[in-house]
């Protein structure tokens, strides 16, 4: 008797994988190309993970938010020395992801702003520790600044951004 196996790939949607990748090159895009300016890449990259909480989920979400940081590490646009950092970025993303998509199922505000304030704090005090603790002074303060108030501001404007995304194609 001949036993033959037969593997076979999962049917895919199609119209989700062009979704998740589309959103995946925005976030990617967002930061190879704007890299340098925080203030636009941040709510770039932010409403992309709002978004891919509504229209995929959280997996595809998490998925997407562990993207821009190992980019611009990997493309040399963050220095080496900021390496340790990358984890706890992808870290705060996964609690913006988490929390939104947790908390928006009562109210999609409550959620942006929660998840926003969440995020900003982890990453203020955990990354205040680190670089403390790995860089010399004066660079320490110039990253502490980045992880500071510009996260929660970068993080509620990724979710207005969202916001009218999702109003404009009458997803909310």
């Amino acid at each position: 008797m001949n036993k033959t196996k037969i593997l076979s790939i999962p049917r895919v949607n199609v119209a989700t994988l062009i979704q998740f990748l589309a959103l995946w090159g925005i976030a990617t895009g967002a930061t190879l190309l704007l890299s340098h300016s925080q203030i636009i890449t941040g709510p770039i990259v932010n409403a992309t993970l709002f978004l891919t909480v509504i229209l995929l989920g959280t997996e595809s979400a998490i998925m997407v938010g562990l993207v821009p940081s190992l980019i611009a590490l990997s493309a040399g646009l963050l220095p080496p020395v900021l390496a340790p950092i990358v984890p706890f970025i992808m870290m705060g993303n996964t609690i913006l992801i988490l929390v939104f998509s947790y908390l928006r199922k009562g109210n999609f505000w409550a959620g942006i702003i929660s998840a926003s304030i969440l995020k900003f704090l982890f990453l203020h005090y955990t990354i205040a520790v680190v670089i403390n603790l790995l860089l010399k002074k004066e660079v320490a303060s110039k990253v502490a600044l980045m992880m500071s108030w510009p996260q929660l501001l970068t993080a509620l404007v990724g979710g207005i951004l969202a916001y009218l995304f999702l109003k404009s194609v009458k997803k909310i």
